[in-house]
């Protein structure tokens, strides 16, 4: 039994020993016990020997990672401080070989512990990760690992707990915490419908939800995946730095040769070669990288990595989609305008709903819902689809061509195959129909002409939501420095146009295809700008493509856009965009000035030595600083940004446009009927 105890008190001071603080703890007792002996008692050989314990307590670790690095053909800064140390006791200077090692491996501890704390944010992510989860089989509640739950299984969450997987609402109402995965702090109300994501926590009610990612494959799981890649991802001027250092460090070993042949004055060819370690300097970027990237997924920020930080740091461009970005995204029916007597509402809500039936566009769904609530029943799906991108859908549906979308869809329909001749005869309705869109669009709708075999029959109409922090976004980008909002839409101009008077954007680009946006953001790439792009829709994907910066939002219902965008804004909050913006900027200026804490360091150690007065232990000293220092500045990015989380006065324009609405005049006599009146906010949402 008394062995054991022998071993595991042995087993403990040895994990003491080989712990972060065990080498510099050690070193030091040494170092006080051997001015102890040599100063109070007189007893200089015990001093001196102790003294060189110190300096091998601390040195061996240091020369043995030299020595692996030599092996890796890397001529490090542990091989400056070995060569250093080493020179020293040939000298008999034991106080300074001591000095340097202890001070080092001291430096090298408080630099391990500190940078732990820049990656805090990664570490959180992975901490709220579930580990089990309660799940219905047969009406009996089962406790399983969270990765063995199965796809569509109904897994219980209770007040409290944290989600275990991606799923879906089943049944049940309450509240849930999605801090770790978009990083807002309010809980959010969940009832049936709701997606939920793995690692959130409910704080209200019970939910059963239906799973639909386990695993890896849950939105927590990317969001961990990614940051590690984007933490360990190297920056621009961090490669360059590296490059650097790898000439930098021989040559500081071939200056100190040649002060030394010169001066013939050895100690202070070893002092260069301890001043000249290049440690704040390699390590000024990375930890501010570290630092900025964990900021951000803490706040629903997901930044590729540093080069992608470095560039949006540079954006004075951003161009923004309108739908889905600059508005809500969720369009309703809001007009049915009757133009050919010879269909009644129900009749064309049939015939539209059931061309939209295969459509996957945004605006295909508030048609589809207005059917639905109208009770009309749509039976049968078209025999052939065709969306066409940016103008709508035509559909064959009992041997007749339906075509729902824009004016230009129905004038471009002939080459379509759409009997444009057939509505030539009817001049006068064509132009009704289109004074019709004009008044539409004039009142913030998004009109869509149905047309049956090419003759215009009704238009209908559609608006969305200004998103109510849109205009607050747009002012902060300015803030932060971004020149032009350009509002980049397949929107009419005049509805687009009417969004942009909102919101505050500079520049407004309307009716483009998809391809066009592309080119538009080449455009303003060959004006010498740095563009982000902005968006969130498949036509939204070529421009996302080419911009210098892709910034995808709402992403965490969305594990392409997760792992695919430059950035990605986990909440669908339009703030997250001027903040992401700003945390790069400030990332980029802490990497700025690390690297000058660096080089003003090791120049002032330089001209410290040229004129007398700096000692190793001294340069140790100020070295070991000036490391601190840096990863210090790099953890005040981890501070929450909390000016730009403020969401108060996003509300304002929501009020606005509500009581702008409110003094809306109808449409004129052109509209014979009208099915809902939008009751908020009428901003056009086309196919864009």
């Amino acid at each position: 039994m008394r062995h054991l105890i022998r071993s595991s008190r042995s087993l403990g001071s040895l994990r003491v020993f080989h712990s972060r603080w065990g080498v510099p703890a050690v070193a030091g007792a040494l170092i006080a016990l051997s001015f102890g002996l040599s100063k109070l008692f007189g007893l200089t050989v015990w001093g001196d020997a102790f003294m060189l314990a110190a300096a091998a307590t601390a040195g061996i670790p240091i020369i043995l990672s030299a020595l692996r690095a030599l092996r890796a053909k890397v001529v490090g800064i542990d091989l400056l401080v070995s060569v250093a140390a080493i020179g020293a006791v040939v000298l008999g200077e034991l106080w300074e070989a001591a000095a340097v090692t202890f001070l080092f491996a001291i430096g090298h501890a408080l630099e391990q512990a500190t940078l732990n704390k820049t990656r805090s944010a990664l570490a959180e992510l992975v901490a709220v990760a579930p580990e089990t989860a309660v799940v219905l089989r047969d009406g009996v509640q089962h406790e399983i690992a969270a990765a063995a739950v199965e796809p569509g299984e109904l897994v219980l969450v209770k007040n409290g707990a944290k989600v275990p997987v991606d799923g879906v609402v089943a049944r049940g109402v309450g509240a849930v915490d999605e801090a770790s995965i978009t990083g807002e702090s309010i809980p959010i109300e969940k009832a049936a419908g709701d997606h939920v994501f793995a690692g959130t926590v409910a704080t209200g009610g019970v939910l059963q939800v239906t799973a639909t990612g386990v695993g890896a494959d849950t939105t927590l799981a990317r969001i961990i995946h990614r940051v590690e890649e984007a933490q360990d991802a190297k920056a621009k001027t961090q490669a360059f730095m590296d490059r650097f250092s790898t000439w930098y460090t021989p040559g500081i070993i071939v200056l100190a040769l040649v002060l030394g042949l010169v001066t013939q004055n050895l100690t202070l060819a070893l002092t260069l070669l301890v001043i000249g370690c290049p440690g704040a300097l390699v390590i000024s970027i990375p930890v501010a990288i570290v630092a900025g990237i964990g900021r951000g997924a803490k706040d629903g920020i997901l930044i590729k990595g540093g080069e992608y930080l470095e560039t949006a740091a540079k954006v004075d461009v951003v161009a923004i989609d309108k739908t889905g970005t600059l508005t809500e995204g969720r369009p309703h029916l809001t007009d049915v305008i009757i133009v050919d007597h010879a269909y009644d509402r129900t009749q064309v809500l049939a015939l539209a709903a059931r061309a939209e039936a295969g459509s996957e566009h945004p605006l295909a769904r508030p048609v589809l819902d207005a059917a639905a609530a109208a009770g009309v029943a749509v039976v049968g799906l078209p025999s052939h689809t065709e969306p066409v991108p940016g103008r709508g859908v035509i559909a064959t549906l009992d041997g007749r061509q339906v075509a729902v979308g824009t004016l230009a869809l129905l004038r471009e329909g002939a080459a379509r195959g759409v009997d444009v001749a057939a509505a030539a005869p009817h001049a006068r309705l064509i132009e009704a129909v289109a004074d019709t869109v004009d008044e539409l669009a004039a009142a913030g709708r998004t009109p869509m002409v149905v047309a049956v075999d090419g003759r215009p029959i009704a238009v209908l109409a559609v608006a969305d939501h200004v998103r109510p922090e849109a205009l607050e976004a747009i002012q902060r980008l300015h803030r932060a420095g971004v020149r032009r909002v350009v509002m980049l839409t397949g929107d009419a101009p005049r509805v687009a146009a009417a969004v942009a008077d909102e919101v505050g954007v500079d520049e407004v680009r309307a009716g483009l295809m998809p391809e066009q946006k592309l080119e538009a953001v080449r455009e303003l790439q060959r004006g010498g700008h740095t563009v982000a792009m902005v968006g969130d829709g498949v036509n939204d994907a070529p421009a996302l493509a080419v911009a210098h910066i892709g910034v995808a939002m709402g992403a965490a219902g969305s594990g392409v856009a997760i792992e695919t965008a430059d950035v990605a804004l986990m909440r669908d909050d339009l703030l997250a965009l001027p903040r992401a913006l700003g945390l790069a900027r400030r990332t980029v200026a802490v990497m700025r000035e690390n690297v000058a804490v660096a080089m003003i360091t090791v120049a002032a150690l330089l001209a410290g030595v040229v004129f007398g007065g700096v000692t190793m232990a001294v340069g140790m000293l100020v070295h070991e600083l000036s490391v601190l220092a840096v990863i210090a500045n790099a953890m005040r990015l981890l501070r929450a940004d909390a000016v730009g989380r403020s969401r108060g006065p996003a509300r304002r324009p929501a009020l606005r446009t509500l009581a702008r609405l409110q003094r809306l005049e109808p449409p004129r006599s052109a509209i014979v009927e009208r099915a809902q009146r939008a009751d908020e906010s009428p901003h056009v949402a086309r196919r864009s």
